[in-house]
């Protein structure tokens, strides 16, 4: 624990990405492998399942630091982060321990999920004990979840290829399905990612065991205009054009007669999905298919088409639910919207050219023929004006834009070049001018300032009496850090009232927010929910009553919506 401790500080104090290797492959080479194996599930992004109540974590270490619960709060409200708020408070240690990190995991921490309140109270206090000041940070990122480090999963696996000799490509596969919510890594775990030699039997035998997905190749964005598309990518008919999906981009792996529903986050989210599971028994084994988790509304009879998607909003109650009823699969039924095959018969595809796959994924969709498996559509254009005209109607059709992809591209690892490329050339984000109402203290190094915002729009058109700003959206990114401590400044000297770690604030700041969605939203007080808002710009130049209203925001939403 004290050497991953060491990590985590030298991981966080430093922004030289040479420093940060240097700093992961040290670790790596001292490690025991079962300490390894936990390193690197929590460094690429693992993070087990909650394993005390936060509450009850909060009433045993404000009894331990002996403080009333106000000013417990208020040392909360200061720091920003629960996790380093009670490793600041608590006592010191009064025993010490060599236990390992591998060794807190299985024999400490894990062991407390599920217990009785008394008895992981006890336990609780018990570890606290044994805990220096420089463990107890992770110690506690690590029990409430919030563990991040300046860190990406390729930095970790550019480590591991340098430790292991290991090509990064291979290592990016071994890692795929590694940070699973339920998964314990172990010795065995980490040795398979490390291993110098494995055969095709062996990956093979491991990729139908576990129903491992591939890495998913990710798309560059492309902001061109239509004029100077030719010039940078050659003419359309050297690539495969189609819409770009607003949903959850996955993997259905159909191996030993079994299915797995994979999302890009490397969720296994099949259960969520229950019509994906039903697909998998119309596919033969051996297959996986690349595509877009959609909500769908079929074409009514007698209408032409497949259907529409419906907006992202709707999938968001698909995610939200914890039982699936009849009701919720009848209302809101998803497909699978297919656009690469990456593995038929078992056979691994990547290597093929994209217009190959394709042609097989056309294949085996037209064999499947089952509702619930799409291709999506190609599109044809005899120029990139043609195609700009085209996708100047993506909104109203429910979709972000269009995707590019080079005719012969291979399947990479990540957001890469070397063997092909994906483009996304997306529409501009719909946008609104709102005004910043309150304020909350930002996490990590922004705990200290005011960076979290919530912003409205006003009820009713300018001049009309008895209007009132009305709440939307929050957004925290897209300002610079001089901005953010300007307005950090503003927010302290404006503030009209705190309530707990929010701050009320006088409305007299104007932002121009940035969204890629917007629907219909019952649980907002708005009645409208925005996707991936973000400020564009602080506009200086507006006073607060020149704000846009919620009429501004109905008549951004699609046409579709109720």
């Amino acid at each position: 624990m004290k050497r991953f401790a060491a990590l985590y500080h030298a991981l966080d104090a430093s922004t030289s990405m040479l420093a940060k290797q240097a700093a992961l492959r040290d670790y790596l080479h001292g490690a025991p492998p079962q300490d390894a194996a936990w390193a690197v599930y929590f460094l690429a992004g693992g993070k087990p399942r909650q394993l005390v109540p936060v509450r009850l974590l909060r009433e045993q270490a404000r009894e331990a630091a002996g403080l009333p619960e106000w000013l417990f709060d208020e040392c909360h409200q200061a720091v920003g982060d629960l996790a380093e708020t009670i490793a600041l408070l608590l006592p010191a240690p009064t025993q010490a321990h060599a236990l390992t990190l591998a060794e807190w995991m299985d024999t400490q921490l894990l062991p407390l999920r599920g217990l009785p309140p008394h008895e992981a109270a006890q336990r609780l206090r018990a570890q606290w004990a044994l805990l220096a000041a420089e463990e107890r940070l992770v110690y506690f990122k690590l029990i409430t979840g919030a563990f991040r480090v300046g860190v990406s999963k390729l930095q970790v696996t550019q480590a591991l290829a340098a430790v292991s000799g290991v090509d990064a490509k291979r290592i990016a596969q071994r890692l795929m399905g590694y940070t699973h919510i339920g998964a314990r890594p172990g010795a065995e775990d980490y040795a398979r990612l490390v291993q110098p030699q494995e055969t095709l039997e062996d990956a093979s035998a491991r990729r139908e065991a576990s129903g491992h997905p591939y890495p998913f190749f990710l798309a560059h964005p492309l902001a061109l205009a239509a004029e100077p598309m030719a010039e940078a990518l050659g003419e359309p008919q050297g690539w495969l054009v189609e819409w770009k999906w607003d949903g959850i981009r996955a993997q259905l792996v159909r191996r030993g007669g079994s299915t797995w529903v994979w999302s890009r986050g490397e969720e296994l989210v099949s259960e969520r999905f229950p019509e994906l599971q039903a697909l998998g028994d119309a596919l033969p084994d051996g297959t996986v298919i690349d595509g877009e988790i959609l909500v769908w509304q079929p074409a009514a009879p007698g209408e032409e088409g497949a259907g529409q998607v419906r907006p992202f909003a709707d999938l968001q109650k698909r995610i939200g639910r914890k039982a699936l009823g009849p009701k919720i699969l009848r209302e809101l039924p998803v497909v699978l919207m297919a656009y690469d095959l990456l593995e038929e018969g078992g056979q691994d595809l990547r290597a093929l050219p994209q217009h190959e796959r394709r042609a097989r994924l056309d294949a085996l969709v037209a064999a499947a023929a089952y509702p619930t498996l799409l291709a999506s559509p190609l599109l044809q254009g005899a120029s990139w004006a043609d195609l700009a005209r085209q996708r100047e109607g993506a909104r109203a059709l429910g979709v972000e834009g269009m995707m590019l992809k080079a005719r012969p591209a291979q399947y990479g690892v990540g957001r890469t070049k070397d063997v092909g490329v994906w483009w996304k050339w997306k529409i501009d984000p719909l946008s609104v001018d709102a005004v910043l109402i309150y304020a909350q203290r930002g996490h990590g190094r922004r705990a200290s300032l005011y960076t979290d915002y919530t912003f409205a729009v006003w009820d009713r058109p300018e001049g009309e009496e008895g209007r009132a700003l009305v709440p939307f959206a929050k957004a925290y990114s897209g300002l610079t850090d001089a901005e953010i401590a300007q307005v950090d400044a503003l927010i302290r000297k404006n503030t009209v009232e705190s309530f707990g770690p929010v701050r009320s604030v006088r409305p007299t700041l104007v932002f121009e927010l940035g969204f890629e969605g917007i629907a219909r939203s019952g649980r907002h007080k708005s009645g409208i929910a925005v996707r991936f808002p973000r400020m564009l710009r602080w506009r200086r130049d507006k006073p607060v009553q020149e704000a846009d209203t919620l009429q501004t925001l109905a008549e951004l939403l699609p046409r579709q919506a109720p």
